[in-house]
């Protein structure tokens, strides 16, 4: 099994699962990767602190998400549901992969997301059909305004899902203090045990 934890930066939250997992399901294969992520930053200091208190260490450089690693992984796992949908509208192609953390591990939900893909699905299309229609009779910021007016139902569904999604977000502990990485570390430590559970059934 190839799991990729995904977060922002991939200096705190997916590295931090990462390391759980190293440390508690050495047989699975395992990296991170962040959305908006640098090269090679090392881990926050803070997340090593925290991991230090575990005892766990933690070797770690940052790196952006492509394709590659999307390729290379089994299950893509996001921190929240924001990373997750990134995901969706960047690497369509992969979408069968993604799950956040707590989805994966909670499997509640299942048909309000098959409902929201194919509706992020028929949206797109629909969208990039009026596009076509309309893009030379048009000004860029007349055609925004039309494709809104043109798709408020579809928006309006979509929202809607969206909202009956339960929080599935590992909370962002960046610019806070050791105590509140330490908060992250243990909501992380509580998902990895059910992950565990889960694979190795």
């Amino acid at each position: 099994m190839k799991l990729l934890f995904v977060c922002t930066g991939n200096t705190c939250r997916s590295p931090m699962a990462e390391a759980l997992v190293r440390h508690k399901i050495p047989e699975v294969e395992v990296q991170s990767a962040g959305i908006f992520a640098a090269e090679n930053q090392q881990a926050s200091p803070k997340a090593i602190e925290a991991l230090k208190q575990k005892q766990m260490e933690i070797e770690h450089l940052s790196q952006p998400v492509t394709k590659e690693l999307l390729n290379w992984a089994d299950v893509v796992l996001t921190m929240t549901t924001q990373h997750k949908q990134s995901l969706i509208m960047t690497f369509p192609q992969f979408q069968e992969k993604y799950f956040t953390l707590k989805e994966y591990v909670l499997e509640a939900d299942k048909e309000v997301w098959k409902e929201l893909k194919q509706a992020y699905a028929d949206y797109e299309e629909k969208r990039s059909i009026f596009i076509q229609k309309n893009q030379h009779k048009l000004d860029n910021s007349l055609l925004d305004q039309r494709i809104q007016e043109h798709l408020s139902e579809d928006i309006e569904n979509i929202r809607r899902l969206e909202a009956n999604l339960i929080n599935y977000d590992i909370s962002d502990p960046f610019g806070g203090d050791l105590r509140i990485y330490q908060g992250t570390l243990e909501e992380l430590d509580k998902y990895i045990d059910l992950l565990r559970k889960k694979l190795t059934k």
